[in-house]
C-alpha cells in the first residue's frame, strides 16, 4: 500500500488557500478602488502659451454636467472620452487626462501657439505653430505680427514657413510687427522701432534674405544711418537695396 505524504498535501492546501486569499484581497481592493469617489481635479498647463484657457474652463470640460465632483466615482469615468473632450477645445493643442492613486483627476494641457494674426476683409484669426487656423480668444490677445491679406491653399505652406522663421528667431520676433501680402505674391514687412518698410519679395530664400537684413541692420544702427531710409529691399539675395 502506497504511503500518503500528508506533509506535501498540507503544503499544497496552504498554497491554494494563500493564492485564494490573494485573489480575494485583490478583487476586494479593485472593487473598492473603482467605487472610490474623486477627491478633486487638477489642471496643469505646460509650455509657454498658457493665457487662452483658464483652469476653470478645463475643469468644466472634465466634470461635464456634474456640478459636484464628489458624486463621481472612478468606475464611472471614461478617461479616453474626457481627453477627447478637452482636445476638441479650439485652444488646446494636446492633453493627457489620468487618475492618481489618491483619486485626483489630473489634466495636463498644452495650449496652441499662435505665431501671427491674420486680418482679411471682415475675418480675423490666428495661425498657430502647426500652420492651422486658430480662433481669437475673448480672454487674451497674443502679441504676434499682424498679417494683412489673403492666405489660401496656394500660398499657405510657403507663408507658414515664413511665419515660423520669424517666430523662432529672437531678433525678428521682437522687431517684425506687420506682414502685408499682395496678390502677386510679394510681401512687405513692418519694423517695430523704425519707420521704413521692408520689401521682402516673395516667400523664397527666407534664411538668406533675413541674414542679409540682420547684417545691414547691425551696420546701419552703428553708423546711425538706420533712420534715413524709407524702404529696405531684400528681394535680391545678393544685396540689400535701400531707398531714402
Amino acid at each position: 500500500m502506497k504511503k500518503i505524504n500528508w506533509l506535501n498535501i498540507w503544503i499544497n492546501i496552504r498554497l491554494i488557500l494563500i493564492f485564494g486569499l490573494i485573489v480575494a484581497l485583490y478583487s476586494f481592493t479593485t472593487i473598492k478602488n473603482q467605487n472610490r469617489k474623486l477627491s478633486k481635479t487638477m489642471v496643469q498647463f505646460v509650455g509657454e502659451n498658457n493665457q487662452f484657457l483658464t483652469r476653470e474652463t478645463v475643469n468644466k470640460l472634465l466634470i461635464e454636467n456634474n456640478s459636484d465632483i464628489k458624486t463621481l466615482t472612478k468606475v464611472k469615468l471614461d478617461l479616453n472620452k474626457l481627453e477627447k473632450i478637452v482636445n476638441k477645445n479650439n485652444m488646446v493643442e494636446k492633453s493627457q487626462v489620468f487618475l492618481s492613486i489618491d483619486g485626483v483627476l489630473i489634466a495636463i494641457v498644452k495650449q496652441r501657439t499662435p505665431i501671427v494674426r491674420v486680418i482679411n476683409n471682415d475675418t480675423s484669426f490666428y495661425v498657430d505653430y502647426q500652420g492651422n487656423k486658430m480662433p481669437l480668444s475673448d480672454d487674451y490677445s497674443a502679441r504676434v505680427p499682424l498679417v494683412l491679406g489673403e492666405i489660401n491653399n496656394n500660398n499657405r505652406a510657403e507663408l507658414h514657413t515664413l511665419f515660423k522663421y520669424i517666430y523662432d528667431d529672437d531678433f525678428l520676433k521682437k522687431n517684425i510687427i506687420g506682414i502685408q501680402l499682395f496678390n502677386n505674391g510679394a510681401i512687405k514687412l513692418m519694423n517695430r522701432n523704425y519707420n521704413y518698410e521692408i520689401d521682402f519679395g516673395r516667400s523664397q530664400n527666407i534664411e538668406k534674405k533675413f541674414n542679409n537684413y540682420k547684417a545691414f541692420f547691425q551696420k546701419a544702427v552703428q553708423d546711425s544711418s538706420i533712420t534715413k531710409y524709407k524702404t529696405i529691399t531684400l528681394r535680391f539675395t545678393q544685396q540689400v537695396v535701400c531707398t531714402k
